[in-house]
């Protein structure tokens, strides 16, 4: 049986994790002590992140609109998660984490215009 590593909750929601080949369906767990993911399909397959363990987490954000993929990179990998609420679950994961953890990563417009920018100078 899964054991959660948080005491408290602050959120649980729907989303995908798109860890291996495929999305898998799933709710997210947001306490005191981590992150977690658990399959909707077996519970046996989940994800636990603790904060301490958290190196960067971002999403894109576009015209104050924040994508609803977001990314966890920590010390043993990169994961990557996508939640309608993914605005809330990075505000929640701010207060564990601080403010410089948390990223805002340039939307696919934003690179395309840099990359030309950089072309022009050259």
């Amino acid at each position: 049986m899964a054991q959660s590593i948080n005491t408290k909750v602050e959120y649980t929601g729907k989303g995908v994790s798109y860890l291996g080949i495929g999305g898998t369906v799933g709710k997210f767990l947001l306490g005191d002590r981590g992150f977690e993911f658990y399959n909707d399909n077996n519970v046996e397959h989940f994800i636990q992140i603790p904060w301490t363990s958290i190196i960067e987490m971002g999403a894109n954000v576009h015209r104050q609109k924040v994508s609803r993929h977001f990314e966890i990179i920590t010390d043993k990998g990169k994961f990557l998660f996508a939640s309608s609420n993914s605005g809330k679950i990075l505000k929640i994961a701010r207060q564990h984490v601080g403010n410089d953890k948390i990223v805002r990563y340039p939307s696919l417009l934003q690179k395309i215009g840099s990359f030309f920018r950089r072309k022009n100078k050259d």
